[in-house]
């Protein structure tokens, strides 16, 4: 275990020292990798027998692009993601496509999501970030929600937000412990100077 421990810490060490001197091509790039990653984590989805709003890995990796990658270039990684899918690559959920679908507000949510996490982990906040990431998602997705079912706020929030609070927790924990783990290595390396 702790081999495995010290190769972890070693991986985030290089990243960090090489996302410093990184040019904006090379960020660009990043943003582009986590769009992808963001569309593959969509196709790990469970679908529920009450809502069009599938459980899905992709929270996981907005919140992870804006710790990574910061508030620009993480919301960047999002809007590839948004674009790219309205566009015609099959990336949402289920390999789908389009703008008109019922998870297109919780993608939306995605942009304002990453900027906010990478907002507050800049400044040292990293929960906060992530929960008001998360609270962004889940309104930005039953606003556009709304408009493909015609119900009563609670029950949005019922079909909208409340199946997906647990997942997103152990999302945002996982999230968290990457983002504890590389805040542990930035003072390392600066003990190490």
């Amino acid at each position: 275990m702790e081999i495995i421990k010290k190769l972890w810490n070693k991986s985030w060490e290089k990243y960090f020292q090489l996302y410093k001197v990184f040019g904006i091509s090379e960020k660009l790039l990043l943003s582009i990798i986590f769009s992808i990653l963001t569309g593959i984590s969509a196709q790990l989805y469970i679908k529920l027998p009450f809502t069009p709003v599938p459980i899905t890995g992709q929270t996981f990796s907005v919140l992870l692009s804006g710790i990574l990658l910061g508030k620009n270039f993480g919301s960047l990684s999002q809007i590839f993601y948004f674009i790219g899918g309205i566009s015609g690559i099959g990336w949402f959920y289920g390999g789908g496509t389009g703008i008109l679908r019922p998870t297109t507000g919780y993608i939306i949510g995605f942009i304002f999501a990453s900027y906010i996490a990478g907002y507050f982990s800049e400044r040292k906040n990293k929960v906060l970030g992530m929960v008001l990431a998360t609270i962004t998602i889940y309104i930005c997705g039953i606003i556009f929600l709304k408009f493909f079912i015609d119900k009563e706020f609670k029950d949005l929030v019922f079909i909208g937000i409340l199946p997906f609070i647990p997942f997103d927790i152990i999302k945002a924990v996982l999230a968290g412990l990457i983002a504890e783990n590389l805040s542990n290595l930035k003072i390392i390396q600066k003990e190490n100077r």
